[in-house]
């Protein structure tokens, strides 16, 4: 008993500097959402009353819109440059040997080390030596390649969990390594790879660093939601950042859930 008291003397400030810390950092997200319904054109509490109007309103706000579907097919084309490129790679790391393998395992993950603005003023100092005019096309680029780092952690993990008895098993029976990869690899990391579609989506669509460095006249939200907030910040903004997170965080934990929890489901039912 006295043990079990002088645990719970000596944890609750723990406790109690961990929720702090939670506090400060996820209070000013509340409080945005919270003013994104109020009522009121100034921003501050307490709320004059409750209202979806300011959502209903960036829905009609054509600049919005058009920043939106901007995004949506940048994201897109991220997705596509990442999973193109990272499966590939996640699958030679697995299964061949090569000179400088180990190297290669390090310097793929440098993306996600690296701020996204290194990598920016990277390619927009390539991309003006190349005259290459700037766009979505330049955004997806300098995003896109920088994203195949999660693709290729998401599937090697996936490639490492189900090891290869299956697929030497079918190469003993007679099928060609690529019938191999469609009827059994594949399929055994397809949430893998639908888990790093989405994060990567969800990574791309709020990039704000490298787009802001990339962009050409067609603008994507972030750099909307930039624009519209050195004028003024208003609840349409927070609106617009409110549902932005709310997409987020769906398009993350769902990742993170086809990735992962498939994995623990797989290691649990060996």
């Amino acid at each position: 008993m006295s043990a079990g008291r002088h645990s719970l003397c000596t944890g609750w400030p723990w406790t109690a500097a961990a929720m702090a810390v939670l506090g400060f950092l996820y209070a000013p997200i509340v409080v945005m959402v919270v003013l994104s319904f109020n009522t009121s054109h100034v921003l501050g509490l307490p709320m004059e009353g409750f209202t979806f109007d300011w959502y209903f309103r960036f829905l009609g706000n054509e600049d919005v819109v058009e920043s939106i579907v901007n995004g949506t097919l940048v994201a897109v084309a991220c997705v596509v440059v990442s999973i193109g490129f990272g499966l590939p790679a996640a699958m030679a790391l697995d299964r061949f040997e090569f000179p400088g393998k180990a190297i290669f395992r390090r310097i793929v993950l440098l993306p996600l080390i690296l701020p996204g603005v290194t990598t920016g003023v990277a390619l927009l100092n390539f991309f003006v030596l190349a005259n290459v005019p700037m766009s979505l096309w330049t955004i997806v680029t300098g995003v896109g390649t920088a994203l195949i780092a999660v693709a290729i952690t998401e599937i090697f993990a996936r490639l490492q969990q189900i090891g290869r008895s299956q697929e030497e098993a079918a190469l003993n029976l007679g099928a060609t390594h690529f019938e191999v990869f469609l009827r059994i690899t594949l399929p055994n990391i397809a949430s893998a790879v639908a888990g790093a579609a989405l994060i990567a989506f969800a990574i791309a669509f709020d990039e704000l660093a490298a787009t802001y460095l990339l962009t050409g006249r067609d603008v994507t939200l972030p750099m909307q939601l930039w624009s519209m907030i050195r004028r003024e910040v208003t609840p349409e903004i927070n609106a617009i950042a409110s549902a932005v997170l709310a997409v987020s965080l769906v398009l993350l934990v769902a990742g993170m859930w086809l990735s992962r929890g498939a994995q623990l489901r797989g290691t649990r039912a060996a």
